[in-house]
């Protein structure tokens, strides 16, 4: 298992994928900020040691209990460009949107969605809170294990654009690890979305990263930029598991997704002994028939979904699987390039955050002058398919693959906060985290190292008709994946802890006033109690 035990603390707790993130996120809880505020420094700090993963120009989402109670949800994601119809991309003799460069690229939602965080509850300045990061950009970081992997992976499009050449391949060759990578003019951006974040949105940036999509030939209007700038809290959607309420982000996050087999396991996973292979089949086949309905029905401007967790649709669904009736095959799945964080304050406030550039270094495009790297949203989200409520059309947001979450008892009181990033992985890999928490009593780090599976194919864009598999690690034994086996499952045997995902999850013991917490040891994280 974990070979850190949880991390405890009876004031405050942060947990990143990173140390660098986590300890500017325990210092301003240390300084009297509150989990909003944390969690915004640990944001733009992972831009710095994240660089793969997450950025200026990515998208954003967070879920926020408050003290009394209630939950809210931020959702920063943007619209393609105005131009991008169907009959576009059919012009340009496209199949599928690129997943490099400009044609890949939606508004970023990430700006507007931590300028509301900011303004829905933040105590300190963005300047104040962002400071760290801008000193860490202007005298450089060192390079990690991570980055100069994510580096090698796509080094031939860091090469082709100066603004990432610039930082990533000093004199053409890759970084070292321990290399330490200054980037100024993300510094220089960075201090001026701290002075305002709309700034982002209208303005002489705008203006800069419009014409150079445009020139790259994406067929931007401006005016969409422009609409990416409203950001407001909504609602959390919410189902019951377990006797406990898991709250979720709304379109167009899969965060429904989550709740969706939530329902189709809840009083079946919990009566089978821990990660048995009926209780691998169930949540498999659940995960399935989340990604099945997904591609067949959901978008992010209509409301499927809602009827997909009606009552009766559950009960239908909950049937096939007791039956084990297989869905059918549908689009491939990736892991994603994300990265999250989880904060909970002395008050009980708690924020689960997860941001992203889609996948490894976005679209490997930078606006020129400003060290901002733009997402590839657009690619890996939006389908060129005639007539699909998620085909590409201007003023539609594709579907997301981010989602984040926050578990209480009926009475509002706070149990649980967590994420994982991991593309179509993080639907599945959350309701396992839950079903941890919940079934079987597992502690923060136990959950988020315990042995995952995953299924294949989920929902992504970019490739059709793979086959069926359920990929999982090889700490799941033996003759449990011969059970599964037995049970018509097509088993992919990973390395020990080669699922990916970097999970991240604080517990609360509210009888003894006790945090504990965890981050993914598949990654480099850490939680630190304040």
């Amino acid at each position: 298992m974990n070979p850190r035990p949880a991390t405890l603390s009876t004031g405050g707790m942060v947990s990143s994928s990173h140390p660098a993130a986590s300890t500017v996120g325990v210092r301003v809880l240390m300084d009297g900020g509150n989990a909003i505020d944390a969690t915004l420094a640990m944001a733009a700090m992972t831009w710095l040691t994240l660089p793969g993963q997450c950025g200026i120009g990515g998208d954003a989402f967070a879920v926020v209990r408050e003290p009394d109670g209630s939950v809210w949800t931020i959702g920063g994601s943007g619209f393609g460009p105005d131009g991008g119809d169907l009959a576009f991309y059919e012009s340009q003799g496209l199949r599928s949107i690129p997943a490099d460069g400009a044609l890949a690229v939606t508004v970023p939602g990430a700006p507007a969605a931590l300028g509301a965080l900011h303004a829905a509850g933040a105590t300190r300045s963005l300047t104040a809170l962002w400071a760290p990061a801008i000193r860490a950009a202007e005298r450089g970081l060192p390079c990690s294990a991570k980055t100069r992997g994510d580096v090698r992976e796509v080094q031939d499009a860091i090469a082709a654009d100066a603004g990432l050449r610039s930082v990533y391949l000093p004199d053409g060759r890759l970084p070292q690890v321990g290399e330490v990578l200054p980037q100024r003019e993300l510094a220089k951006s960075i201090r001026a979305l701290a002075r305002d974040p709309r700034s982002f949105y209208k303005g002489a940036f705008a203006e800069k990263a419009v014409e150079a999509l445009c020139a790259a030939g994406a067929p931007f209007s401006g005016d969409e930029w422009v609409a990416g700038a409203e950001v407001h809290p909504e609602a959390a959607i919410s189902g019951i598991y377990a006797g406990a309420v898991i709250h979720q982000t709304p379109l167009p996050t899969p965060g429904w997704m989550v709740l969706q087999q939530a329902a189709l396991c809840d009083a079946v996973v919990g009566f089978w002994p821990w990660l048995n292979a009926p209780a691998i089949d169930r949540m498999a086949s659940a995960a399935r028939m989340a990604f099945q309905d997904r591609l067949a029905h959901c978008g992010s401007d209509n409301d499927a979904w809602k009827a997909l967790l009606e009552p009766e649709a559950i009960g239908v669904a909950r049937g096939h699987l007791d039956r084990r009736v297989a869905p059918t095959a549908m689009i491939d799945a990736r892991d994603g390039d994300t990265t999250s964080t989880v904060a909970v304050d002395s008050e009980g406030r708690a924020v689960s955050f997860i941001h992203s550039l889609a996948f490894t270094f976005g679209s490997k495009m930078t606006v020129p002058g400003t060290g901002v790297l733009l997402n590839n949203r657009w690619a890996r989200g939006a389908y060129l398919i005639p007539g699909h409520p998620n085909a590409a059309a201007p003023r539609r947001k594709p579907l997301h693959t981010l989602n984040a979450w926050v578990v209480t008892d009926t009475s509002g009181d706070l149990l649980h906060v967590g994420n994982t990033p991991g593309g179509d992985g993080q639907v599945q890999w959350n309701m396992q985290l839950i079903s941890h928490l919940l079934d079987h009593g597992l502690d923060p780090a136990e959950a988020v190292s315990a042995p995952r599976f995953t299924v294949f194919p989920g929902s992504d864009a970019d490739v059709i008709g793979r086959p069926l598999e359920l990929r999982c690690e090889s700490r799941i034994s033996e003759q449990v994946r011969d059970e599964l086996e037995e049970l018509g499952h097509d088993i992919s045997l990973q390395a020990p802890w080669g699922a990916e995902g970097s999970a991240q999850i604080i517990s609360v013991d509210n009888t003894r006033g006790l945090l504990s917490g965890a981050a993914d040891p598949r990654q480099e994280g850490i939680a630190l109690g304040a």
